[in-house]
């Protein structure tokens, strides 16, 4: 009897295995024929399911993004405030360092390798970047995207600077005071909120 592949389970396999290559390897220095080699398939089976290197970056973006979603959201629960939110998304990257570590740079090496307007147009990375803004708004609570952005915003920037090696910065001191600015800044929008109805 033929053995029965599942195969979307097997794709994700394969590109929980990608990961580490670009991570050692670089996007822009692999080949689909280094990636075959890395992951022991052929070329063929590689690309029955990827038909381009670009393809198999998409699908390993959109896999990694719901599986950091929903590893975070879980490693967070509980958090009753913004503040105590943000302590725990500090805590979480702290103990996730390397790893967002390796995927800022893998992120980094693409972009360097593509257009910037084939990365700001592409349909994938627009849509994974809403499931992240999206993400940010359930786990603080909040309704506001451009505050979701500015959030994510941070976070990127402070992943970079432990990639460039910067230890005086402190993650879980940086989101903590982020936790303070953004509630006494939410707490004003209250108020200013107020103050414009009693006005009208």
């Amino acid at each position: 009897m033929p053995k029965i592949v599942d195969h979307d389970q097997y794709r994700k396999e394969l590109l929980k295995q990608c990961f580490d290559l670009f991570a050692e390897k670089g996007y822009g220095s692999v080949t689909m024929r280094q990636i075959a080699q890395g992951l022991k398939v052929s070329t063929g089976t590689l690309y029955h399911y990827f038909p381009s290197k670009e393809t198999l970056f998409e699908q390993l973006v959109e896999e990694i993004s719901k599986q950091d979603i929903s590893t975070a959201l879980a490693e967070m629960a509980g958090a009753k405030t913004i503040e105590e939110a943000m302590t725990a998304l500090g805590r979480y990257l702290v103990r996730n360092e390397d790893y967002c570590i390796k995927w800022t740079y893998i992120w980094v090496n693409f972009c360097q390798h593509q257009g910037a307007k084939e990365v700001q147009n592409n349909i994938v990375f627009r849509r994974v970047n809403r499931r992240y803004q999206q993400a940010i708004c359930d786990f603080l609570g909040i309704q506001d995207i451009v505050l979701a952005s500015f959030v994510l915003s941070l976070v990127n920037g402070l992943i970079l600077e432990k990639l460039w090696c910067n230890e005086v910065i402190d993650i879980q001191e940086q989101c903590a005071l982020l936790g303070k600015m953004l509630t006494a800044y939410l707490q004003q929008n209250q108020v200013d909120k107020l103050v414009n109805c009693h006005n009208n």
